[in-house]
């Protein structure tokens, strides 16, 4: 039964935001939540899923063999990903993110604190060609245009330049979409989308290529974060800034429901100890603007050795005494 919801909620919420022209985020509503949380006292505590993703983008930085001299951080928060990045990775690092809250409270190990922008990244205030790297984590999926976010990228980076992000995948808190859903089918009947819609991993190349982005990375990796009870886990949601911000209003959530929900919860996926898993995809991606001196595959027809060949045994080999 576990097995068919989550593939039920994938059908139902994967990828609705590159099915509709209109927009399925109020971006006015994410900036107003991520402001709030910047104001409040224990966001510190919050942060530690973000932390450990920012290392994961950077950890791939560090596996390029180059050091970049300007890069952007789309969507940085608090300076997250800043916080992991060596100089000689990056020189220069300039740190964009639509909450100006956020921008004010940047952590204490955060870098280039002199290069902080406001802006949205759906629109970009940067000429063309401009960075040699651009970088994002867990801030995409709240884009309503992803296409075009992806295009914007492709803009403002040099040729031969980078992008590597990481964002929500389409089975992220699939256990609290389901409870949610059961939970209200059961008592109202019916039920309404309460979570955000986040993108499969295997769409991700595609709109990648799409861009014109060429040398593409697409893998995906599952986080599990267990909390004492899902009230736990909604508190962090909150101070996270990732609860729901849909453009098109839904009914308030009852008091009834939410109980049901955090019940059925603890019934279908509760653990042994009591506590609770609630499961996060990671959808991590990486392309290259094209630029003439980047490798190319080999024209068709220009091998010297078949496949067949590989499948030969190997000639046996004697052994000298």
């Amino acid at each position: 039964f576990k097995m068919a919801a989550r593939l039920a909620l994938r059908m139902l919420h994967s990828n609705a935001a590159l099915r509709s022209s209109a927009p399925v985020f109020d971006r006015t509503v994410k900036m107003l939540q991520r402001d709030r949380a910047a104001r409040h006292q224990s966001i510190r505590d919050s942060e530690t899923l973000r932390d450990e993703i920012a290392w994961q983008v950077c950890d791939r930085v560090n596996d390029i063999a180059r050091t970049f001299p300007l890069a952007l951080d789309l969507g940085c928060g608090r300076g997250h990903i800043g916080k992991h990045l060596q100089p000689e990775m990056v020189t220069q690092l300039v740190q964009c993110d639509m909450s100006a809250g956020l921008l004010n409270a940047f952590d204490a190990d955060a870098r280039d604190r002199a290069l902080r922008v406001q802006c949205d990244e759906e629109r970009l205030p940067f000429a063309d060609n401009t960075f040699d790297l651009v970088l994002s984590s867990l801030s995409m999926h709240w884009i309503n245009d992803l296409p075009g976010a992806l295009r914007e990228i492709h803009r403002v980076l040099k040729p031969d330049g980078a992008f590597i992000g990481a964002m929500l995948g389409g089975d992220t808190l699939y256990e609290l979409r389901c409870s949610l859903q059961l939970a209200e089918q059961d008592i109202l009947g019916g039920f309404s989308p309460r979570m955000s819609p986040v993108v499969r991993q295997g769409d991700v190349g595609g709109l990648l290529q799409a861009t014109k982005f060429t040398l593409l990375t697409v893998d995906n990796d599952d986080v599990v974060v267990n909390y004492p009870s899902p009230v736990e886990l909604l508190g962090d949601l909150h101070l996270m800034s990732e609860t729901a911000a849909p453009h098109r209003k839904t009914p308030p959530l009852r008091r009834s429901t939410l109980l049901a929900a955090a019940a059925i919860y603890k019934t279908m996926y509760g653990r042994e100890d009591g506590s609770v898993p609630a499961t996060f995809e990671i959808v991590h991606m990486a392309g290259w603007k094209p630029a003439p001196t980047q490798p190319k595959p080999a024209e068709r027809g220009s091998a010297t050795r078949s496949l067949k060949d590989l499948t030969q045994p190997a000639p046996a080999r004697s052994c000298a005494h």
